[in-house]
Formats: C-alpha cells, sequence, structure tokens
C-alpha cells in the first residue's frame, strides 16, 4: 500500500500517515507471544507502514528488544522511544496484577534528570539493537500517570533535566525530533515555553470521540512549528466495538455518545471504526496515527478500513447533529 508522508515540524523527517504502536506488542491488552509481535511488525512493514513507536516501559524493555530485532536489516523506518522510565532487575515475581503480560524482568522508575534521560537513551539503543532512535518523546509527565498533587513537580523536572538532554541529543545528531509523549493536552501545552520542539504524541483526546483540545492545544502546536502523533484513535477500544475508554471501563455517557456516533456510520454504510481512524488526520497539525492491534489479524482489519472511502456526508451529518464541532476539519 501507499501513504501519505507528513512532516515532523520543521524538520526533515516525514512519518507514513498510519504507523504502528508498541504498546501491545509487549502484552497489554493482548496475549501475543514474541513471534505473534514478530509477524505484526513485519506485517506492518510489508503494508507500507514505516513509522514505529516503542517505550522502556512497554514490556519493561520487551517491546523495544521485539521491535529492533525485527526493524534490523530493513531500510526506510522512522522509530520513536521515550525517555523518563528507567529499567532495572528485579528478582521476585512478576506482580498479579500487572498490566504487562510475559514482561522481562526489570521494574520502572521515574528518572527525568539529564544524566538519567542520556542513560535511558542509551539503555534502548543497547535492547533494540539498533544504531539510531529518529524521535524521543518524554514519556508521562501527565496527571494521568503522576496524580494531581505530583504531576506539577514531575512537569517540572521534565522541562530541567530531559528537556536539557533531549535538546543536546538532538544538536549533535544523536536523535531528530524531541516532544512529550502523554495522555492529556496540558502537559504539552505547558512545555510549548520551554524549548522549540518537533512531534508530540497524545494519546487519545483529539479523536472522533474527544475534541477538547481543538481551538486550544492543536493551534497552539500549529504556531509551534511542532507536530501532533495522535495514539490510541480508538480510544483504547471503544470506538472498535470493545467497552474500554482510556484504559478504563466507559461510562454510560461515553457508551450513549459512541452509540450515536456509530448510528449516523451506520447510515452511511461506514464502519465507526474506519471514521475514527480517519478523523484526526484531517487536522494540519496531525503528521501519523498509531493504532496499537492486538494481533496480526487486527492489523488486517485496521489496513482494510484504511482503504475505505467515506463520503463527506458522513462528516456534515455529524456535524449537523453536533457530535463533532463544525469546526474541525474533516476528510476531503
Amino acid at each position: 500500500m501507499e501513504f501519505e508522508k507528513r512532516r515532523v515540524g520543521r524538520t526533515d523527517l516525514e512519518l507514513t500517515t498510519l504507523g504502528l504502536g508498541g504498546a501491545t506488542l509487549a502484552g497489554n491488552l493482548a496475549h501475543l507471544t514474541d513471534a505473534d509481535s514478530k509477524i505484526l511488525i513485519l506485517q506492518a512493514y510489508d503494508a507500507g507502514i514505516r513509522y514505529f513507536d516503542t517505550a522502556p516501559f512497554y514490556g519493561y524493555g520487551r517491546s523495544e528488544r521485539l521491535m529492533g530485532d525485527e526493524l534490523r536489516g530493513l531500510d526506510d523506518w522512522i522509530l520513536s522511544s521515550k525517555v523518563g522510565r528507567r529499567l532495572r532487575p528485579v528478582k521476585e515475581a512478576q506482580d498479579v496484577n500487572d498490566a504487562w503480560r510475559r514482561p522481562l524482568p526489570f521494574e520502572p522508575y521515574f528518572d527525568y534528570s539529564y544524566d538519567g534521560v542520556m542513560r535511558s537513551y542509551e539503555d534502548s539503543l543497547q535492547r533494540l539493537g539498533l544504531n539510531r532512535i529518529d524521535i524521543l518523546y518524554i514519556h508521562d509527565p501527565d496527571t494521568f500517570t503522576h496524580g494531581v498533587d505530583v504531576q506539577p513537580e514531575m512537569h517540572a523536572r521534565a522541562m530541567d533535566g530531559a528537556r536539557r538532554a533531549l535538546e543536546e541529543l538532538r544538536r549533535t545528531g544523536e536523535v531528530k525530533a524531541i516532544g512529550l509523549g502523554v495522555n492529556e493536552a496540558k502537559p504539552i501545552a505547558d512545555a510549548l515555553e520551554h524549548a522549540q520542539w518537533d512531534c508530540f504524541l497524545l494519546a487519545g483526546r483529539y479523536t472522533l470521540l474527544e475534541q477538547d483540545p481543538l481551538d486550544t492545544l492543536l493551534p497552539a502546536v500549529e504556531a509551534h512549528g511542532a507536530s501532533i502523533v495522535i495514539g490510541g484513535p480508538f480510544n483504547s477500544g471503544v470506538l472498535v466495538g470493545r467497552e474500554t475508554w482510556n484504559y478504563v471501563d466507559a461510562p454510560p455517557e461515553i457508551m450513549t455518545r459512541v452509540k450515536e456516533l456509530a448510528r449516523v456510520c451506520d447510515a452511511h454504510n461506514v464502519p465507526l471504526a474506519a471514521a475514527a481512524l480517519k478523523f484526526p488526520l484531517a487536522h494540519p497539525a496531525v503528521a501519523s496515527t498509531i493504532p496499537g492491534p492486538r494481533s496480526a489479524e487486527e492489523l488486517e482489519q485496521i489496513l482494510e478500513w484504511w482503504q475505505l472511502e467515506i463520503p463527506g456526508s458522513l462528516w456534515s451529518d455529524l456535524k449537523n447533529e453536533k457530535l463533532i464541532p463544525e469546526n474541525a476539519p474533516v476528510p476531503v
């Protein structure tokens, strides 16, 4: 397949508009074996996807190892990983409540310091078995992760140590683009005054279901000269028929809104998921979207949705029914 490529901020990097998220490779929301995950990566590459995202946190190093093993020897790919959590060995049995399935025997801890980020970057290269990472995101200096009381201090640490480290890595050519990877819009908005960033990975928050950043964050990021990558375009499952919304059980009001969106899509013979996949990319600030399929079959389904023609009348009906804002850019 041929995917459009979009430039990242003011850099010379170009991302395919569809990427592959690496969290599910490490077993959250899925039971993938290493072989399953490797097949999924190669299937994405063979389909024409050239943007891949991972992080030390995903499976405590497992996602990076799997991603590196398959990208090694291939070419023309763009890879992003993250800093802010480091890994240390753990000898105890895995916590039964751990979100990751079959992780590597490590535990994460937060370290947004300059030295910690430099070490994290080197550790990632070794886990990946690669000689480059193109984009580095500061991982999760947000309220979703740290809570309302601790987040301001963590964000301040990230804007001091981690930010300086990423700027140095970019200055020396080690990486080509830097930004934040977060679950909320506010940490990105707060970061804009601290550096010239290139791109931000925003999980959910600007989707067919949620558009709060439309009039605030997205224009600010555009004016800053950076790009947005949308992770979780299906809001962690609720837009593909599951009942999980942003990593928790979807409340009744969310399920009601999803049903209304699905009703309009059904009237146009368009799967809700196909509309959800394409909607964020209509905004000029968005460079790519990276769903996290849980199997080769799910990736195949995503690729089918991607190729569907969506009539303009669907978007106008969604606006007429006030299910998306009137001023929201829509695909043409």
